[in-house]
């Protein structure tokens, strides 16, 4: 279905045509516009997980097969700024190595959590890998556009399944088999019943957050859509996605990343600097008002849920000591049970920062820090003249916002096509101009 819907009437306006020109791009645009028959039959975190291990490959096979004779705009080129992910994201293997030999955790444990690394963590180097291939941003801003459609149309399913009592979850998919985290990672949900009371979606996700989650990255894509009517699609479309899961962070970001990105954007343009002057200066008068405001919306945002607040609040602080007084270096390698103060919700999970600490030390942390600071100075720099660096820097901004709610690493099968558009954004703008590259060895200076 989703094949056609990129061939109806709605290009006409703009006579916009968008389809997969390469075997990358199709992985990539049938990855994306199948994700509700994945979802149907269980298999969205295999496909997450997989695909960047097969584009990859396909990396990998393009780059071993180029020569001097191999056109410019056909070679494989990785940025220096690509790099720093793939070491980090190494660097998290090794501490977690280190860090299951430490407390004596067995090989079969290593050989789970280094398979689990494989999904989670090695995904956030392996798509932005895949930026370095011929994949055109279009088609993962049309193929968002494509869900956000696809949600649309099983919305009245959404809203009228509670009201007449409907079964939460319809069944688990057996390709749970496989391995996975848990068994909301492959069943089918209707809707789920929070421990207020209340009703909240989580679609394609194992919980309602990690549905704001996509739905903000989807967002920041389907805003770069150039069709009106399929932008309109993917713009109402990911908002709908983060009202119904429910999720306090998913509003605030989805009204603060495109404010924060536009400014982080234009910071070249005098105007901007001239506002941002007045602001500050305003602010730093104000400065009582602000903090007082600001106080009152930390509180009433806690008080909104304030159990998931409490929960979440203990967990930092629990994982936070044992970080401090039993492995500060290299972790303790996986999360453990908690107590029942929270629920029994594992220490080192609802935190991708307190998380790392807790499992992978302070070698873990770094392991993710360095790459998004880096990442950041880059971005904004090629933002101010490149259109795909401004989504990637939103789509990192989410990644910050989401590390103080989630653990990034277990969500990554998810939000990955907002990581390949932050690998485009970090190559070259103009490759063919490249004149200080080494193909053979797949590093490119000249791109950050």
């Amino acid at each position: 279905m989703g094949n056609n819907l990129g061939k109806m009437n709605l290009d006409k306006p703009s006579k916009i045509t968008i389809q997969p020109e390469n075997f990358p791009e199709k992985l990539v645009w049938y990855g994306m516009i199948w994700t509700y028959g994945f979802y149907l039959i269980g298999a969205t975190y295999i496909v997450g997980s997989v695909l960047g291990v097969i584009l990859g490959f396909c990396l990998a096979l393009q780059w071993w097969l180029q020569t001097e004779e191999t056109p410019p705009e056909d070679r494989i080129s990785v940025p220096l700024i690509t790099w720093v992910w793939i070491i980090g994201m190494l660097v998290m293997e090794v501490a977690l190595i280190v860090g299951h030999l430490n407390y004596d955790l067995g090989t079969g444990m290593l050989i789970k959590s280094t398979i689990g690394w494989a999904k989670g963590w090695a995904g956030l180097a392996l798509y932005p890998l895949a930026g370095c291939l011929k994949i055109r941003p279009e088609i993962i801003y049309r193929a968002v556009c494509v869900i956000c459609f696809h949600t649309l149309l099983i919305s009245p399913l959404l809203i009228i399944a509670p009201i007449i009592h409907l079964p939460e979850i319809l069944y688990v998919s057996p390709l749970k088999a496989v391995g996975g985290p848990g068994n909301t990672f492959f069943d089918v949900s209707l809707y789920e019943i929070d421990f207020d009371g209340s009703i909240r979606q989580r679609l394609f996700t194992p919980w309602g957050p990690a549905l704001g989650f996509v739905a903000n990255v989807y967002f920041i894509l389907a805003l770069k859509e150039k069709n009106k009517k399929w932008r309109l699609f993917g713009i109402i479309g990911s908002i709908f996605m983060a009202n119904i899961c429910k999720s306090r962070l998913a509003l605030i970001a989805i009204i603060l990343t495109p404010i924060v990105t536009f400014f982080c954007s234009r910071f070249s343009r005098p105007i901007i600097l001239i506002l941002m002057g007045i602001g500050s200066t305003i602010a730093g008068i104000l400065s009582p008002v602000i903090f007082m405001a600001l106080d009152t919306f930390k509180r009433k945002f806690t008080e909104a849920r304030a159990d998931s607040s409490r929960v979440r609040r203990v967990l930092k602080e629990i994982a936070g000591y044992r970080w401090r007084t039993e492995a500060p270096i290299w972790g303790h390698g996986v999360v453990e049970p908690g107590p029942h103060v929270v629920e029994y919700m594992p220490i080192g999970s609802h935190h991708t920062w307190y998380g790392l600490l807790f499992m992978r030390g302070i070698v873990g942390f770094v392991a993710l820090a360095v790459p998004m600071i880096l990442s950041l100075l880059v971005l904004v720099i090629k933002a101010q003249t490149e259109e795909v660096a401004r989504a990637g820097l939103g789509i990192l901004f989410i990644l910050f916002l989401y590390t103080f709610g989630e653990n990034l690493d277990i969500l990554a099968y998810l939000y990955w096509p907002g990581l390949i558009i932050m690998g485009i954004a970090f190559k070259n703008k103009h490759k063919q101009q490249l004149t200080h590259s080494y193909p053979l060895i797949g590093i490119d200076e000249s791109s950050g």
